[in-house]
C-alpha cells in the first residue's frame, strides 16, 4: 500500500486489499473462475466438439480412474449418512474385485489427503509459510480454515448453480432465498452475473 493515494481509500483498506492480498483472492475466486463457469453452465459438455475438449475430458477421466480424489466420495457418503438420505446413483454398487479396487482408491485418496493436511498444519504451526509477519500460528491456522471454508462454499454454490441452470423456474425450489437467488442469476438469458 505504501504512500500511494489510491482512490482516496483509508490506509486500512489499502493494507487489507493490496498489502495482505485480499484483492487477488477475490479476483481469482470471483472474476477469474466463478462467474465464467456459471455463465457457461448452460452449455456444459454440449461444446465437446474439438480435440482439445476431448483431450481435457480424457485427462479428467484418467485422474478419476487413479482415485486421487476419491476421498470426496467418502465425504459424500458421510453427509448422506448424517442427513439420513440414500445415495441416488444410476450405477450398480461395485462388487468383487471392482469393490476392492474402489475402496483401495478411497483409502489411498484418504491417505494422501491426510498427509497433505498434516504437512500443511505442521507448516502453519512451525512458521514455514509465507503468511504475514507477526501473525501467531493459531491465527494463521484459523485464517487457513476460514479461507478453505469460503472456497468450499463457493464450490458448493457453483455446483448448485450448475444444477439449477437446467431447471425450469418453477422447479428451482420454494424457499424465499432460493427463489430470489435463482431469479437474480437466471434473469434474462441466464447470464445475469
Amino acid at each position: 500500500a505504501g504512500d500511494v493515494d489510491l482512490w482516496g481509500l483509508p490506509e486500512g483498506v489499502k493494507t487489507a486489499f493490496f498489502g495482505v492480498g485480499l484483492a487477488m483472492i477475490f479476483f481469482t475466486a470471483m472474476i477469474g473462475q466463478l462467474n465464467s463457469q456459471v455463465n457457461a453452465s448452460v452449455c456444459m459438455l454440449d461444446y465437446c466438439n474439438n480435440y482439445f475438449s476431448i483431450f481435457t475430458m480424457w485427462v479428467t477421466m484418467a485422474i478419476e480412474f487413479t482415485g486421487l480424489l476419491h476421498s470426496s466420495y467418502l465425504i459424500a457418503m458421510l453427509v448422506n449418512k448424517l442427513a439420513g438420505a440414500e445415495s441416488d446413483s444410476k450405477e450398480d454398487p461395485p462388487s468383487g474385485g471392482a469393490m476392492l479396487f474402489y475402496w483401495g482408491r478411497c483409502l489411498m485418496s484418504l491417505a494422501i489427503l491426510s498427509f497433505c493436511g498434516v504437512v500443511t498444519i505442521n507448516a502453519l504451526f512451525t512458521g514455514q509459510t509465507t503468511i504475514w509477519e507477526g501473525i501467531p500460528p493459531t491465527l494463521s491456522f484459523i485464517t487457513f480454515l476460514i479461507l478453505m471454508s469460503i472456497v468450499g462454499m463457493l464450490e458448493g454454490m457453483q455446483i448448485a448453480f450448475f444444477a439449477c441452470a437446467k431447471l425450469r423456474a418453477e422447479e428451482r425450489g420454494t424457499s424465499k432465498f432460493a427463489k430470489m437467488t435463482a431469479n437474480l442469476l437466471f434473469k434474462g438469458d441466464g447470464n445475469n452475473l
